[in-house]
């Protein structure tokens, strides 16, 4: 099997199974547990937070990581605490966001007592933003196409202006592959490397949340329940591995130049602009669908787009301005730690011959 579906969930790394396993058959008490067991449950939980915290560049010592059930209820809990009696009715967000953060915004606008303003991912988002706006949330690397915002840059440009916005990042898909800023950052632990089950929320010092749930007071009581203490254990231990040194035959620059080198000697539209390397979005001249098949009769795994859309046409691609057509026919390749430059080369001649039966 060729797995270079990477974006949608990572291919675990070995270590982080290991922790997982560890903790499962020997540390696997309550963390809230008042015995031995569960006080060493809740020092490796924070041993982990504080690993994954080192991460971020930007941290600063008053911050916290609040661990949720993935990037979905991180975005949700960013978003909805961001606004909330806050007295501002604008939101500031991009046209590529995920549905965990688009269809939130949708949700608090429908009744008309917020409104939303989506920037092109092309246009400045800081230029946006005024007195009257209460949070700005935009991805780190879209998770389509790879494309890139400095949310570094625009954090300091909006705080220079605006002190009191929120600015919210959905940083899944940039972790550990680009510089990132925000009062608020959410993380997936299953696309670095981790496992399901597991996200965390980044939170400055100074930024206030509620709990959007109500249990036993875990978390400060902002997310109650049982912490997973294997899934967060396996989480930090992802957060730590290196990324494949430079020049390897496992280096994303390496693969992505090798990639990118064949489908223009196919002459193939590549949809990926200012992107990270891991993500390459193209257009092959054949329906999506019918490409991905065949692609997975050889062993092949890819995607048209984000796994979240579940085949349904691409509302991302449109707003770095392509074609019906071209959408149409978009696969996404996402590299991980454990591919090679010889995939690339299988890949690209199996690509060839799906594109030499199908098109038209």
């Amino acid at each position: 099997m060729i797995y270079f579906d990477n974006a949608a969930s990572a291919k675990p790394h070995k270590s982080a199974i290991a922790a997982f396993s560890a903790v499962v058959t020997e540390n696997f008490c309550n963390p809230a547990a008042l015995h031995k067991g569960g006080i060493e449950a809740e020092k490796a939980i924070t041993a982990a937070r504080d690993t994954i915290l080192r991460q971020l560049p930007e941290n600063n010592g008053g911050s916290t990581l609040i661990f949720t059930s993935g990037a979905t209820e991180s975005n949700n809990l960013a978003i909805i605490n961001s606004i909330k009696s806050r007295g501002k009715t604008k939101i500031v967000t991009t046209a590529i966001e995920h549905p965990s953060v688009s269809n939130v915004i949708d949700r608090l606008c429908q009744n008309g007592e917020y409104k939303s303003v989506r920037v092109s991912p092309l246009e400045d988002i800081a230029s946006a933003v005024c007195e009257n706006t209460a949070l700005v949330s935009m991805t780190a690397v879209c998770g389509e196409t790879g494309f890139t915002i400095d949310t570094a840059r625009i954090y300091s440009e909006i705080k220079g202006r605006f002190p009191d916005c929120i600015v919210h990042v959905d940083g899944v898909q940039g972790f550990k592959k680009v510089r990132m800023n925000a009062d608020m950052i959410s993380l997936s632990a299953h696309k670095t490397g981790g496992l399901p089950g597991v996200g965390g929320l980044y939170v400055k010092e100074k930024i206030r949340l509620n709990p959007m749930m109500f249990g036993g007071g875990q978390q400060k009581g902002i997310r109650p329940g049982t912490e997973p203490a294997a899934l967060i254990a396996a989480f930090a231990e992802a957060a730590v591995v290196p990324r494949p040194l430079k020049g390897s035959s496992t280096d994303s620059g390496e693969l992505h130049k090798k990639l990118t080198d064949g489908l223009s000697r196919l002459n193939l539209q590549i949809n990926s602009r200012n992107s990270i390397p891991d993500i390459v979005n193209f257009s092959c001249g054949v329906k999506s669908e019918i490409m991905l098949h065949f692609l997975a009769e050889h062993g092949i795994y890819v995607s048209s787009g984000s796994a979240c859309a579940r085949g349904k046409k691409s509302r991302i691609l449109p707003a770095y301005g392509i074609n019906a057509k071209d959408i149409d026919t978009a696969i996404r390749v996402s590299f991980g730690w454990h591919n090679t430059i010889d995939e690339v080369d299988v890949f690209l001649e199996v690509l060839e011959k799906g594109i030499k039966r199908w098109a038209k």
